[in-house]
């Protein structure tokens, strides 16, 4: 993930955990190049990680919002919207936000108090 998208993830988790709302980021992003990153890719894709997952996953009552977090001018790559169509055509809710505002309204929370 980008600098500034982790920030803006960051901001979320922040803000969703002060309306109490229940949120886990999903750690798919590759390791870099340290040494032994392809063994350990390779254990992590064994557990199931896989490439386009949603950077959180939100628990409501009675839903779950699979949640993508991107810059205002960031775009998904084609594995985020394949995993999109997944989600949704199991009926779950995605949502790709690009605040903190949008994130709540997502869940249907107010939006912060600045």
């Amino acid at each position: 993930m980008k600098h500034e998208e982790s920030i803006i993830q960051a901001n979320i988790v922040s803000a969703l955990s002060l309306h109490r709302i229940y949120c886990f980021a999903v750690s798919n992003e590759l390791l870099g190049n340290s040494r032994g990153a392809a063994r350990k890719m390779a254990i992590f894709k064994a557990m199931g990680l896989r490439s386009g997952v949603s950077d959180l996953v939100v628990i409501l009552p009675g839903r779950v919002i699979f949640m993508e977090v991107k810059t205002p001018t960031g775009r998904q790559s084609p594995a985020q919207k394949i995993f999109q169509s997944i989600v949704e055509g199991f009926g779950h809710q995605y949502a790709l936000v690009r605040s903190v505002d949008e994130a709540l309204a997502a869940c249907g929370a107010g939006p912060c108090i600045r």
